[in-house]
Formats: C-alpha cells, sequence, structure tokens
C-alpha cells in the first residue's frame, strides 16, 4: 500500500481527482484528494493575500495532521508549485515526487513568469486590481491541444465546477532550498510528445533538467488526464508507487 496525495492544477478542486483515486483505493492504496484554499469549495476563502504559500501549508497540514509518511506527492499542472515546496520542507516524509504534466520550477520563478510578456500583461489588463486568475473557456475549438481528450461530459462538467484561481499562487515565486534534491521523480508527460520532454531534459532545460535520472512515462492526451484518461492515469501512479 502507498499513501498518495493528489494536488490539482489550477481552477480545480478534490473533485477532479475522483475517477484516479476511486481506481488507485481499488488497488489498496491510501488516497488523499486535496482542494486547495479558494478554490473549488474553498472558493470563498480566496482573499488578496491567498498565494502558493497559503496552498503549500494545506498540504503541510494535511500530512502532518494525518501523520503521513512515505507519501507519494502528485502534483498536477500549477498544483506542482505547492507540491515542489512541501517536498522541499518535510523530504523525510516523502517517498516520490510524480508531476503530471508540470515540473518543478526553478528557484525563484513563478508560474506566471512562465507566460510570454504578452500574454501577461493582457492577463493583468482583465484582472485589473482582483486577486483571481479567471478560469479558462474549456473551448476545444479554441485550445484543441491542451483540451484534447475531454469529451462532452468532461467539458461541461470543467464549466460548471471551476472557479477562479488565487492570483498570489500564481505570481508568488517557488521556493528551493534543494533538500528535496535527492528525492525520487517522475513525470507523466501529456501535451509533449514524450521523445521531445526525453530532449529537453538531456538539453538540461530549465524546466525539465529535475527529471534527469527520473522516471518520465508517456500519456498521450490532452493537459487534463485526471479526466480524459483516468484509469491509465491511475495504472502509471500505480507503477510508479
Amino acid at each position: 500500500m502507498t499513501t498518495f496525495v493528489l494536488i490539482p492544477g489550477f481552477w480545480i478542486g478534490a473533485w477532479a481527482w475522483d475517477e484516479v483515486a476511486t481506481s488507485l483505493r481499488a488497488a489498496g492504496h491510501r488516497v488523499h484528494q486535496v482542494t486547495l484554499t479558494g478554490v473549488a469549495e474553498k472558493a470563498h476563502l480566496a482573499t488578496p493575500d491567498t498565494d502558493l504559500e497559503t496552498h503549500t501549508v494545506d498540504v503541510l497540514r494535511l500530512i502532518e495532521e494525518q501523520d503521513l509518511h512515505d507519501v507519494v506527492l502528485v502534483g498536477h499542472s500549477g498544483g506542482g508549485m505547492p507540491v515542489t515546496q512541501v517536498a522541499d520542507r518535510i523530504p523525510e516524509r516523502v517517498k516520490r515526487v510524480v508531476y503530471v504534466d508540470s515540473g518543478p520550477l526553478p528557484n525563484g520563478v513563478s508560474q506566471f513568469d512562465t507566460n510570454e510578456p504578452a500574454e501577461q500583461e493582457r492577463l493583468r489588463a482583465e484582472i485589473g486590481d482582483g486577486h483571481l486568475l479567471p478560469v479558462r473557456d474549456w473551448d476545444p475549438a479554441a485550445d484543441p491541444v491542451l483540451l484534447a481528450g475531454l469529451d462532452e461530459a468532461a467539458l461541461a462538467t470543467l464549466r460548471e465546477r471551476s472557479t477562479p484561481h488565487p492570483l498570489g499562487a500564481a505570481t508568488q515565486p517557488v521556493r528551493r532550498t534543494g533538500a528535496a534534491d535527492a528525492l525520487p521523480v517522475a513525470l507523466v508527460a501529456c501535451v509533449f510528445p514524450i521523445e521531445q520532454v526525453e530532449a529537453m531534459v538531456a538539453a538540461g532545460h530549465p524546466f525539465f533538467a529535475a527529471f534527469q535520472g527520473g522516471e518520465i512515462r508517456g500519456l498521450s492526451t490532452g493537459h487534463w488526464p485526471m479526466l480524459s484518461e483516468p484509469k491509465r492515469l491511475a495504472e502509471i501512479l500505480d507503477e510508479l508507487s
């Protein structure tokens, strides 16, 4: 039995992991699904001060209060940032870190920094004085790559259940001391073909260098595999446990 802690990416809550978690529990694992502060059923808790540190503490508190050890931390997309910081702070409780279409950003880099300057400017104009990152449109015609594999039911659920994301979680830089650098890491690559990812790892790309020597699994689908390929994603996580 492995203890999994599943952290979702932007705009979605613990609910997005339901099918994956069901399969993992059926395989005999212990699973904790996390909804981060200010999102989904916790949307009412979002404030201008809700940031990456808040989300890191969410996960730390769960692990400490439940007295979890040998944890496999799984971070999807933007959920990779709190996962990175949690592993850095309590590496002695972590067995492995798995990034699902994500990765450990370099120290001092925020998720917002990964956007092109024009996109940053557009988002800043749209947000104005607000403190929430607007939900995406969930329009597969406009974004066929990221939304690949999602059927109409999944898209309808995303439109109904996704909520704006605390802006501070995207703009606050990741802080890493290197304490978790020796932990085993794995990547489930969805949007980028595995050959391309392996080439970027070999080239020392700053967003992929941490996977040198780690396990890389390809899952050809869009950016939300817990909804488009939940059974296969659960199988991969089971294999990585």
